[in-house]
């Protein structure tokens, strides 16, 4: 006989998205109406790996939670996630980041202690395990499938790019938020008859800058899948700027675009899934057009800008039908899989997808390499999502 559903727990990680909290309260909801308790994992995977079964749950509230009603009423009404995230990678970890507790003599670093993680869960009793997160996060999930535990994945970051849906909370509200602050940019920059830059979040995905770019109707933008010539670009915005009646231009550069011949721009300490700070392309790009235009340039890093505040309204229906499918496929005893938006309709894919694959802008489709222009045409039968 199957073993009947009792405890489930649900956890954030990596970069917080607006629409975190709508799914997660929908998923307590979901569960508290069928008699399930849910468990909140504090800080993501970091939670699990910092657990110490011998305090039981009781000892644990560092990192672990009761989810109510009264914990989980309000929380959709703000962005981030109330449970907070880490960007702890339990496959992967560093000496430095490795719980004191665990710590032996003769550890050869990094060290994957997803034993540990199964230990965990397995003494919290708890019987699924809902992850929300962007490919770094879930890649662990991954992982964590391999290892046979029982787990609903529900995908979210604002570059969109996790493979195997078209769509991924946070996406959304980041879009809104850059075309915005385009919108409003062009008040100082065509005061000023200057050319204006506006560097997006987009690690390895350019469709930030390319969405943003489209519905702001910008001069110029440059994505991440297409290293691009600076002197032909200066000549590019140098012409849109006198074309313009109001003599100024604007464009957009994804953070992880790089010049051709050149490489992506970072800094810092790696993390634990292997990532560099992003950033600076926006003001390198900028400092050249003004060298090469004689232009006075204004640049712009939105950064954080594009995933603060509450959700939109696509970003909230779409976090809270996840939750409502992730619900499902654990009421119908399923496991593995990961809920996803595929041609605008709501679907499941397999949970290791998100590491079979990567999503990255339709370069052929939907961007002129030679013009460094959004390219939208033909829409009919596309998705609302393009791709």
């Amino acid at each position: 006989m199957k073993k009947r559903m009792r405890r489930i727990a649900i956890l954030t990680g990596g970069g917080d998205v607006p629409g975190l909290n709508s799914a997660m309260k929908q998923v307590v909801h979901r569960a508290m109406k069928e008699g399930l308790e849910v468990y909140g994992i504090r800080r993501g995977w970091g939670g699990l790996a910092n657990f110490k079964p011998e305090l039981g749950m009781e000892g644990n509230t560092e990192w672990v939670q009761p989810l109510k009603y009264n914990e989980v009423r309000t929380i959709d009404r703000t962005g981030g996630t109330f449970l907070h995230t880490s960007r702890t990678n339990p496959a992967k970890v560093r000496e430095s980041d490795m719980p004191e507790h665990l710590k032996k003599e003769g550890l050869e670093y990094p060290v994957d202690i997803t034993d540990t993680v199964v230990a965990n869960l397995e003494s919290m009793e708890i019987d699924a395990l809902i992850p929300i997160g962007g490919d770094d996060t879930l890649s662990y999930a991954a992982r964590l499938n391999l290892a046979g535990y029982p787990q609903i994945a529900i995908p979210k970051t604002m570059d969109n790019d996790v493979f195997g849906t078209d769509y991924c909370i946070g996406f959304g509200t980041a879009i809104s938020r850059s075309v915005q602050a385009l919108n409003d940019l062009r008040t100082p920059i065509g005061s000023h008859e200057r050319i204006g830059l506006v560097e997006l979040f987009g690690r390895n995905s350019g469709e930030t800058s390319l969405v943003a770019s489209y519905l702001a109707n910008v001069d110029r933008a440059l994505i991440s899948e297409v290293p691009f010539d600076v002197e032909k670009l200066a000549e590019m915005i140098d012409r849109d700027k006198s074309r313009n009646p109001s003599n100024y231009a604007m464009m957009t550069i994804s953070e992880g675009a790089m010049p051709i011949g050149g490489e992506i721009i970072q800094s810092g300490e790696k993390d634990a899934y292997g990532h560099q700070k992003l950033g600076g392309v926006g003001q390198w790009v900028s400092e050249k057009v003004k060298e090469l235009t004689g232009h006075n340039v204004t640049f712009q890093q939105l950064g954080y800008m594009m995933r603060c505040g509450a959700p939109d309204a696509l970003d909230r229906m779409v976090a809270m039908n996840f939750g409502n499918l992730a619900m499902d496929m654990l009421f119908d005893g399923a496991s593995g899989l990961m809920t996803a938006l595929q041609d605008g309709k709501y679907t499941t894919v397999g949970l290791n997808s998100v590491i079979e694959g990567v999503k990255r802008v339709d370069v052929e489709r939907f961007y002129d390499e030679t013009s460094y222009r959004p390219v939208i045409r033909r829409v009919q039968a596309l998705p609302m999502f393009l791709k």
